[in-house]
């Protein structure tokens, strides 16, 4: 597969996690996801991806120190109707949430997942579209979106997991200042993310 590369898929959860296991093991440079019943990967972060990762974490070691931002290594258990499995850019929890649950985890516990868009011509579909449905089908409270390319920050909030996806969407342009919503209860002020766009 190219980087960014998806396919329908017939698989069943467990066969996936093989196929992930083993792509793990045989390298870095890739990480699969298996969102609404499609297997997708992911190119490793880029320079600016990893200065925002570390902003956004500082902020949250600051204002929440109960909490860590725990990053893309730890997966998700998403979508129950379709066994999904996703990998965040980040997820937001308790200290301790994920003690003993392995490498695909269940997201009680997580308050808020992040992802980071990438370059790449999936990032509509994946992180625009089917990661709010994803996350708001395991009960997520807030999602927030880092979007580069369109140089702005989207919070989702109240999910609906019948509906789709999450009631609330509140974005402003980088350089703006956004409230995460409870249960985050953390201000961003997004000014230097203007610094890491293209």
């Amino acid at each position: 597969m190219t980087d960014g590369a998806e396919r329908t898929s017939q698989m069943t959860v467990e066969e996936f996690e093989k196929i992930a296991t083993f792509a793990a093991a045989e390298s870095d440079a890739v990480v699969f996801e298996f969102i609404d019943g499609r297997i997708g990967d992911r190119g490793v972060p880029d320079g600016d991806h990893n200065e925002i990762w570390m902003w956004l974490q500082g902020i949250c070691m600051q204002h929440r120190p109960e909490l860590g931002l725990y990053g893309g290594d730890q997966g998700l258990k998403v979508e129950s109707y379709r066994n999904g499995r996703a990998r965040p850019d980040g997820s937001l929890a308790l200290r301790g949430n994920f003690a003993g649950q392995g490498e695909w985890a269940d997201p009680d516990g997580v308050l808020m997942t992040v992802e980071i868009t990438a370059y790449d011509r999936v990032t509509d579909r994946r992180d625009r579209k089917g990661k709010p449905v994803a996350y708001a089908g395991a009960g997520i409270p807030v999602y927030l979106l880092v979007d580069r390319e369109a140089g702005a920050v989207t919070v989702f909030s109240a999910p609906d997991p019948e509906g789709g996806g999450y009631r609330d969407s509140h974005t402003v342009k980088f350089g703006e200042v956004l409230m995460l919503p409870d249960p985050v209860g953390i201000e961003l002020d997004t000014e230097v993310l203007q610094n890491y766009v293209r």
